[in-house]
């Protein structure tokens, strides 16, 4: 990790959260209404990260700050790197492997380097995913594109407004979107804008 203070650090992970969550970065005055502090004082801070190499600006673009790809970012106190001490199949003991081993979520889970803005997460409501392994109150992680293949899981939004999340078929000129649940009909549209392909699903038991 690049040797930052801790409001670049802060900048950092803001930029990299905006991103995620609204699909483009903040703007100077967005940072700074954010921190509390001047457009100044951001911008002093934001060209310090561009000379280390953490931040770039994109050409062409209202919005530019971007994430340099090389560029690590930690998130603030919530570890993403746990102890991996060994693997288990139900009636069998566990079988011990190496003690330097850990999961890392965030390269498990996460999105591909330089990718942050391409990926988005939601929680699910309903259980028309049930047989897919998708429950209702769990979160999807959603790779932002256009297209799917068939078989694909997406999120589409129908020529209604409504958007949901299904199975993908392309078929006889037309969509069906299939649910995973015997209890709901699948949704046949001529067409459907595709807003994401899940690829991670994160359930939490309390």
């Amino acid at each position: 990790m690049i040797n930052l203070t801790p409001k670049q650090l802060r900048i950092l992970q803001l930029i990299r959260n905006w991103r995620l969550q609204h699909g483009y970065s903040p703007t100077l005055q967005e940072l700074a209404d954010e921190l509390g502090v001047s457009k100044v004082t951001v911008f002093e801070h934001v060209e310090a990260l561009i000379r280390k190499g953490a931040v770039e600006r994109e050409a062409n673009k209202a919005r530019s700050l971007a994430i340099c790809d090389d560029s690590l970012v930690p998130d603030e106190g919530r570890p993403l790197r746990y102890p991996l001490v060994g693997r288990i199949a139900a009636g069998y003991p566990i079988e011990k492997i190496q003690d330097n081993d850990e999961l890392d979520v965030e390269s498990f889970l996460g999105p591909k380097r330089g990718q942050s803005d391409a990926v988005f997460a939601l929680q699910v409501e309903g259980d028309s995913m049930r047989d897919e392994g998708i429950w209702d109150g769990d979160y999807v992680l959603v790779q932002r594109r256009e297209t799917a293949r068939n078989g694909e899981r997406v999120v589409a939004m129908l020529p209604s407004g409504e958007t949901t999340l299904k199975k993908f078929y392309k078929e006889h000129g037309r969509i069906r979107l299939q649910p995973s649940n015997p209890d709901f009909d699948p949704i046949i549209v001529p067409t459907c804008q595709i807003q994401g392909v899940v690829y991670g699903v994160i359930r939490r038991y309390e």
